[in-house]
């Protein structure tokens, strides 16, 4: 598969990034897990619709064809629809209605399709009619700046899983993961890897590898030479 993408960093409270590219060929690529909710444009044969993409719980493969277009807006964690229940989006792709040619409905108002150069205004709207609206305990949580013992277990259990439709221990596990892969990928060692982030053993970040990032330390480390 071959795929050109461009990405940059969001001026939006809610946003992490945005994506824009397109497929130069098809093929199979690994797909990680994902924590996070997207909003996805997606331009075929020149009909565009844009899904709601929720959590995805391990790692898969996804298959493209060519001249596809897409544009991501990846939603910072604890941003989420309060109309739609979290936890039937896990693993789904959800199309959103067609309104017109250039609109989608969504909460029973049309919506003009976003833009690479206009996403931020608009996920900013969709914020500013309450469309998207941000747990702050989830992300506060995530970066240690609340403890979980500040806040009753039932809770957080819930606070997490209404906004994240995921658990806090399945979201730590996936970014140490992640960030396990980044190490890997930069030449680290497997065992330097394995000791900063404090796995077992070397089977263990293997096992956790294979399920969220979808490939083992000898691929990652491949990668890298």
């Amino acid at each position: 598969m071959s795929f050109i993408v461009e990405s940059r960093p969001s001026d939006s409270p809610v946003v992490e990034t945005v994506m824009h590219g397109h497929t130069a060929g098809g093929g199979l690529a690994i797909r990680p897990a994902e924590s996070h909710w997207h909003l996805v444009l997606v331009t075929v044969n020149g009909v565009t619709q844009l899904r709601v993409v929720g959590p995805h719980t391990t790692a898969g493969e996804l298959q493209y064809i060519e001249g596809i277009e897409l544009l991501w807006i990846k939603l910072k964690l604890g941003t989420f629809m309060p109309h739609l229940p979290t936890t039937d989006f896990r693993d789904t792709e959800t199309i959103l209605p067609d309104a017109a040619s250039n609109s989608f409905w969504l909460k029973g108002s049309a919506w003009q399709f976003p833009d690479y150069e206009n996403a931020d205004t608009f996920v900013d709207r969709l914020v500013r009619d309450e469309i998207l609206i941000v747990d702050p305990v989830v992300n506060a949580v995530l970066q240690g700046q609340l403890s979980a013992e500040d806040i009753a277990s039932r809770t957080l259990r819930y606070r997490f899983a209404r906004a994240t439709g995921l658990s806090q221990k399945h979201i730590q596990q996936v970014e140490r993961a992640q960030r396990a892969a980044a190490l890997l990928r930069h030449g680290i060692s497997i065992l330097n890897a394995v000791d900063e982030l404090g796995y077992y053993d070397q089977p263990h970040l293997t096992r956790s590898l294979k399920r969220w990032v979808g490939h083992t330390p000898a691929q990652l480390l491949g990668v890298a030479l």
